[in-house]
């Protein structure tokens, strides 16, 4: 990808087939005892191959086109805060879906990121085959490396359908992970005012 056009529409499109991923899903439903002919599962091969280049199209985007003509320099140092992102990632153990909410913070240093960006960023680790902690992780260390700030908070929230549907079957367990950086690391205060801001209400998830 060439341009932050093309990057979002790769993040906000809808899938395309491929047939590897086509012929795949087919030996699948072979192997579970499906009739692949059958009317309600003739088109789910292409329907699941086009599902997955939309999941995981994070994969095929350039994170530096998706954010290179919104940074801003702004003589602006408190803290910022997007809250309440809503994600939805896939589990690499499992591949099924884990989803919630994401609150990225940072103290700008000089320069400002455009708001939507921010969303755009967490879509942009979310739409691949992902564990929670390393998600959280890549999100505060792409801002950081992006805007230079004086530091970079980074809280997921996030509802795994891995411990619901199976295993352990725990329907309202929610996974809390954090990624800190700079001051809000290192400052007491600058932390306790960014965790004030988002709050710690637990995310509700209607099952």
């Amino acid at each position: 990808m060439h341009n932050i056009e093309a990057a979002a529409e790769l993040l906000d499109g809808v899938g395309v087939a491929t047939p590897e991923i086509e012929d795949a899903v087919r030996r699948l439903l072979d192997a579970f005892g499906e009739d692949i002919n059958r009317e309600g599962l003739e088109r789910t091969p292409n329907r699941v191959a086009r599902m997955y280049d939309e999941l995981l199209a994070g994969y095929r985007v350039d994170p530096h086109a998706l954010i290179n003509d919104a940074l801003y320099d702004v003589p602006y140092d408190d803290m910022v805060i997007v809250r309440n992102i809503e994600f939805y990632s896939l589990c690499e153990h499992h591949m099924l879906p884990f989803l919630g909410r994401a609150h990225v913070g940072y103290c700008p240093n000089g320069k400002v990121i455009g708001l939507s960006k921010i969303p755009r960023i967490v879509d942009l680790f979310a739409r691949r085959l992902q564990v929670q902690e390393r998600m959280t992780s890549q999100i505060a260390d792409f801002v950081e490396a992006a805007i230079h700030p004086c530091g970079v908070a980074v809280v997921l929230e996030g509802w795994h359908l891995c411990a619901t549907m199976r295993g352990v079957k725990k329907a309202h367990a929610v996974m809390v992970t954090s990624a800190l950086r700079g001051s809000f690391r290192e400052n007491d205060s600058t932390r306790k005012e960014f965790f004030d801001h988002i709050g710690r209400e637990t995310l509700q998830v209607s099952i």
